[in-house]
C-alpha cells in the first residue's frame, strides 16, 4: 500500500470543513490540511475567472482512492472539481502505517 496526496479546491472555509469532516468521518482520509484561502485564476467555458478558494491537502492510502475520488466528485458543489492524486515516494514509516491503518476499509 502506498499512501496518496489527494488536492483539491473548496470555495469557501464552511464547505471546505464539511469536506473535510465527512472524508475523515468515512474513513477516506486519515488527515485533511485546510489551508489560508488563496487566489485562483482559470479558463472556464471560455472565460477568464478568478475567485478565492480553500486549498485542502486530503492524505488517503492508494487502496482508497477510486472510492474516495467518486465521492469528492459527488459531494463538491463545483461541476468539476479539481482533484489531483500524488503518490508519495518516501515518508517516515510509522506515519505512513498509520495513514494505511486510519483508511482501511471497513469492508
Amino acid at each position: 500500500m502506498a499512501t496518496q496526496l489527494i488536492l483539491t479546491t473548496a470555495p469557501d472555509a464552511d464547505v471546505a470543513a464539511n469536506l473535510a469532516h465527512q472524508l475523515i468521518e468515512s474513513g477516506l482520509a486519515a488527515c485533511v490540511k485546510q489551508l489560508t484561502p488563496c487566489q485562483s485564476t482559470y479558463r472556464w467555458q471560455g472565460q477568464i475567472e478568478s475567485t478565492t478558494e480553500i486549498p485542502l491537502m486530503i492524505i488517503s492510502d492508494d487502496s482508497r482512492y477510486a472510492e474516495l475520488e467518486t465521492w469528492l466528485k459527488n459531494a463538491h458543489p463545483y461541476d468539476l472539481p479539481e482533484i489531483i492524486a500524488l503518490s508519495c515516494a518516501n515518508g517516515l514509516p510509522e506515519y505512513l502505517s498509520w495513514v494505511s491503518e486510519s483508511t482501511r476499509s471497513a469492508t
